[in-house]
């Protein structure tokens, strides 16, 4: 009994909700865990102590008899009061009973899947509908800080019309957005929104598509401009075009004239902390994501590019340095079916592009000018047939000269059917350091890193 007091002692230190269980008097040593709740770590603890108590009673019954052998049979006991008939066997079953724990595969200890970091953090969760602000949390790269509208009430959209850009109606997406309230936009059914102008937002919003299916398709589309902490997340964007020459409204409080739109998927103007997240893009009439004028803190994950020209421009023009500050991480994607270009096409800053998959381009997959620094990690590249089109990187109207002092490097990605990625600059320049924002892992885990990248048909009372 005494090797189950000092094994309790030592197992009661794995949290201090045990200790509370098992003496109510003593005083909480320090808080739990972000999302997790007493009750997951007073079983995990019980779990352990259940099984170290099953092992030391099967020790005590063979320790007496082996004790009556010899005088150094007693001894090497005496000295090693823990050891166990097959540890292996034991720590087996430990490792199975927490692996197969509800409870502890809700802090998140353990993938349910693919060794994304991003959906790791909460897909495994049976009840993520119940806890969706729980992927504000889950941010990787140079965006990680947007936290949307974590702090705020929940709107739900019910209205799929547009019919007044001035003055919205309630329980559309257009008045959902521009409120000047931190809010988690969601949606009550499954609906297409064609819009008349476009959705200007308003910070510290999160659009969260996850459980229906929700579409802004063949008219206006997404506008963030002068804001800050937004996320967008499981929307399929598609078929956007050109609009404006009218009169929209950006807060309860303002709405002005709007020249004409580029029509351009997700527009990110002069903002920061934004992050764009699985989402299915595809088809409009500019870019699909575009940032520019001073826009940072930008993440772009887990998203499906297809069926379209000029994908992703970072950059407002190579004249225009306040993009020199710019930071932008494009991690997870897949970059799919009918693209030609820009994925992405750089200016000035700071770029980390890693653990994408690459299927098909056209001309180019990575470009720049104005000296951008690009950072390519663990990427799989799989070049075209045209035997012209090999090359992942083009330099945009910059001769040779100048482009070989530009940092652009390749490290750990995996080059496919001929493509090649042409590096410049300094190998070890701190620039680098500015265009690094998580570590990347190896190129062979892309196609389960990316494998999911798109909206997710996520349904209720099931994983995600």
């Amino acid at each position: 009994m005494k090797l189950f007091s000092d094994s309790l002692n030592l197992f009661s230190t794995c949290h201090p909700y045990l200790l509370l269980q098992l003496d109510p008097s003593r005083e909480r040593a320090f808080d739990p865990m972000p999302m997790a709740g007493s009750k997951g770590w007073t079983s995990l603890c019980s779990l352990l102590l259940f099984f170290l108590f099953v092992a030391v009673m099967a020790n005590d019954r063979n320790g007496g008899t082996e004790q009556l052998q010899s005088s150094n049979n007693s001894s090497m006991a005496a000295r090693n009061e823990h050891a166990v008939d097959d540890p292996d066997a034991v720590a087996s079953m430990v490792d199975m009973s927490i692996r197969n724990s509800t409870e502890r595969r809700k802090l998140g200890y353990f993938s349910c899947g693919t060794g994304n970091p991003i959906d790791d953090c909460w897909r495994c969760d049976h009840n993520w509908q119940k806890n969706r602000k729980r992927l504000a949390d889950c941010g990787i790269g140079f965006g990680r800080n947007a936290i949307g509208g974590r702090d705020g009430r929940f709107y739900v959209v019910t209205d799929p019309g547009d019919d007044d850009p001035v003055n919205p109606k309630p329980g559309t997406l257009r008045h959902a957005v521009i409120q000047d309230a931190p809010l988690w936009i969601v949606f009550k059914r499954d609906m297409v929104i064609t819009l008349k102008q476009e959705l200007i937002m308003n910070s510290f919003k999160t659009i969260d598509g996850r459980g229906v299916n929700v579409h802004i398709a063949n008219g206006a589309c997404i506008t963030v401009q002068f804001v800050t902490n937004v996320i967008i997340h499981g929307l399929h964007i598609h078929d956007c075009k050109p609009t404006g020459n009218a009169m929209v409204r950006s807060s309860p409080s303002h709405f002005g004239w709007r020249t004409m739109a580029d029509g351009d998927a997700i527009s990110i103007f002069g903002s920061s902390h934004i992050w764009v997240d699985h989402n299915s893009l595809s088809s409009c009439a500019d870019g699909l994501v575009d940032a520019v004028m001073g826009s940072t803190a930008i993440t772009i994950s887990n998203n499906h590019f297809a069926h379209h020209n000029e994908v992703m421009l970072l950059g407002h023009s190579d004249s225009y340095e306040r993009d020199k500050q710019m930071q932008v991480t494009i991690a997870y994607n897949h970059f799919g079916e009918g693209l030609i270009q820009r994925m992405p096409r750089c200016r000035h800053g700071y770029f980390h592009v890693v653990n994408n998959d690459y299927t098909h381009w056209e001309m180019y997959a990575i470009g720049g000018s104005a000296s951008p620094t690009i950072n390519s990690q663990g990427n799989r590249y799989l070049a075209p047939v045209n035997p012209f089109a090999k090359e992942v990187t083009k330099r945009v109207d910059t001769p040779s000269g100048q482009w070989k002092g530009w940092n652009w490097r390749s490290e750990g990605d995996l080059l496919l059917n001929g493509a090649y990625f042409t590096p410049s600059g300094a190998g070890a320049s701190a620039s680098y350091a500015r265009a690094s924002s998580l570590g990347a892992k190896s190129s062979s885990m892309v196609g389960s890193i990316t494998s999911n990248a798109g909206a997710l048909s996520c349904r209720r009372g099931s994983q995600c």
